[in-house]
């Protein structure tokens, strides 16, 4: 059987079961008012909001059928959701086989701040980077 080809240079698709990043999941930062920031990326902007901010869609290049996404999302200023970062951001990473990496990040030493957690739309787990930022992981269902 064959192996699937990249669609951008023909090199074959590398294997899914590799524990890694594959892209970014959400931007989160905090904003003294959330539903103001909403309103102004809305008007300016022109996003589309919702309770949680915005959420955008693109297509796989090399699997064109699976859409991604991208969660940008402010929280109020303060929100315990970043600690024990104290940064004004979190990225979301999105992440192939969630569970190899875990299993690859406690090897490395890597804080992890929490159990992994599945829920209709994903698995997630939190650490923490070498400078002390919270890193949210997920991988989609």
């Amino acid at each position: 059987m064959e192996e699937p080809i990249n669609n951008r240079d023909n090199t074959p698709i590398a294997d899914i079961t590799i524990p890694k990043v594959t892209g970014i999941g959400g931007i989160f930062f905090f904003s003294d008012s959330p539903q103001e920031i909403k309103k102004w990326y809305a008007t300016n902007l022109g996003l589309e909001v919702n309770e949680w901010g915005s959420t955008f869609e693109s297509r796989n290049i090399n699997t064109p059928d699976e859409i991604n996404q991208l969660q940008w999302t402010p929280f109020k200023t303060g929100s315990t959701y970043f600690v024990p970062s104290k940064k004004d951001f979190m990225i979301n990473y999105r992440v192939q086989n969630l569970e190899g990496l875990i299993t690859k990040l406690k090897e490395n030493g890597v804080t992890i701040l929490d159990e992994m957690e599945t829920y209709e739309y994903g698995k997630f787990i939190h650490i923490m980077d070498s400078e002390g930022n919270k890193i949210e992981l997920w991988e989609p269902l």
